[in-house]
């Protein structure tokens, strides 16, 4: 982006303000830019996924501004959004899969509107999209028969049909084992790798963290108390830090 713009960051927040009984977010300020990949950590309840609810636009914040695909996004109408959010998708932490769709089925559903492709094209990116996850051998399953890691990947799958340029990851490695966990982090740094794709990981795994995110966020009762590259983390003096990092060393 030239340097006149006034978003030339993919994502930002400026002085972003959120209460509901309690303040929630206070004035939070980071930036994600083009084709880098940010993780969001801190204890449960800091509002990292508060964090992901304002990228996507379902929550508006109390004051600050909101920047998504370099547009300012804060005041924007639903009919807006949904623009937007064909740039900018989501994997839940649930997956959110339909039950009573089989895997395939579910991938398929993200191409139904899409008129530049006819019935063949689409079942040629479905297999495609399940082999570049490594669940091709799936695709005729239904979610209740996948663990919750499998599902992880139907769900990242999906959001890659919509060929979006943007995804946010919530808790992706969340109740699932480790070896699932590893397999989810690979999968998460070749996406940003073979498809340049920008994207904002909100996560209690640093393991995952170190894998994958160029930089951090960390979040204590929600306020940004460090911002920068991953590397440079575990050189912070705040106790907040310390002790997060040291816990997460004894676990």
């Amino acid at each position: 982006m030239a340097g006149s713009d006034p978003n030339p960051h993919y994502i930002e927040f400026r002085h972003v303000d959120k209460t509901f009984d309690r303040p929630v977010l206070v004035d939070v300020n980071f930036h994600v830019s083009a084709g880098e990949t940010v993780a969001i950590i801190g204890r449960s309840g800091v509002g990292k996924s508060v964090t992901l609810s304002h990228l996507m636009g379902f929550l508006k914040p109390d004051s600050g501004r909101v920047i998504v695909a370099h547009e300012d996004i804060t005041g924007m109408r639903e009919s807006e959004l949904r623009r937007i959010r064909r740039k900018v998708t989501m994997v839940f932490q649930s997956g959110a899969l339909f039950d009573s769709l089989t895997v395939a089925e579910n991938v398929l559903f993200s191409l139904e509107l899409r008129e530049d492709y006819d019935e063949q094209n689409k079942e040629d990116v479905v297999n495609g999209l399940l082999q570049m996850v490594d669940i091709a051998e799936a695709r005729d399953v239904y979610p209740a028969d996948l663990s919750t890691g499998f599902k992880r990947s139907v769900a990242i799958a999906r959001a890659l049909a919509a060929q979006p340029q943007c995804i946010l990851y919530d808790e992706p490695t969340t109740m699932v084992d480790p070896i699932m966990s590893g397999h989810l982090g690979d999968l998460m740094l070749r996406l940003k790798r073979q498809l340049k794709l920008t994207s904002v990981v909100v996560t209690h795994d640093l393991d995952l963290m170190y894998k994958v995110a160029d930089r951090v966020v960390f979040l204590y009762e929600g306020r940004v108390i460090y911002f920068g590259p991953v590397a440079d983390l575990a050189q912070s003096y705040h106790p907040h830090i310390r002790e997060f990092l040291e816990l997460d060393r004894v676990a």
